[in-house]
């Protein structure tokens, strides 16, 4: 089943302040800190980038998911909010569904890892990921919504960004001239967040 993901992502400074925040306008912890690691498949000419399209299989603790985003038709570059169609499934093997989609002409091209905390309201999520380039939330419900709990949360109207961890970390390469081609903790030799 198909629906539409409104999101966006900002910056965390502090995420123990950006917790007790959360709490404070009812937001409540649905998993605790885990593993993420996802890897993102193409062609070997990059048709699907060229579409704006991903293909991801994602492990999550325990759990595997396949999804595939695509842009809506209605898509506004200019939007303050990230807009995808977004498809996905739960999955046994992740691996198995990597190796088919390899013998289909389908490549692993990125793979990027976080510690991931999800917390939801009731209206939408917000997590917290943890990455070797930086800590982001991404706040995940109607626009409205996105735009009260932002202020909600004290922050500022230019703090939504609505870049990818792709996007992110290729912005990140330029401003650091690092050589890695994954966003993984062992690739940019960053060190993992304590568990909390």
């Amino acid at each position: 089943m198909s629906a539409i993901e409104t999101e966006v992502k900002f910056r965390v400074d502090d995420v123990a302040a950006l917790e007790r925040d959360l709490k404070a306008i009812g937001f409540r912890l649905l998993t605790p800190n885990t593993f993420e690691r996802n890897t993102l498949y193409d062609t070997a000419d990059r048709a699907l980038r060229a579409r704006q399209e991903i293909l991801r299989v994602r492990q999550y603790g325990p759990q595997w998911v396949i999804t595939h985003k695509g842009v809506p038709s209605d898509y506004d570059p200019s939007d303050r909010h990230k807009k995808r169609i977004e498809t996905e499934t739960k999955v046994e093997d992740g691996e198995a569904a990597a190796y088919i989609f390899t013998r289909l002409g389908f490549g692993p091209v990125f793979t990027y890892e976080k510690w991931r905390t999800e917390w939801a309201d009731g209206t939408g999520h917000c997590v917290i990921d943890e990455t070797a380039i930086g800590v982001f939330a991404e706040l995940e419900g109607p626009a409205e919504w996105i735009d009260t709990t932002g202020r909600g949360l004290g922050l500022p109207s230019d703090a939504f960004m609505t870049q990818s961890y792709g996007k992110l970390f290729e912005m990140w390469k330029q401003k650091t001239g690092s050589d890695a081609t994954d966003l993984t903790f062992a690739a940019i030799g960053a060190h993992e967040p304590v568990r909390r």
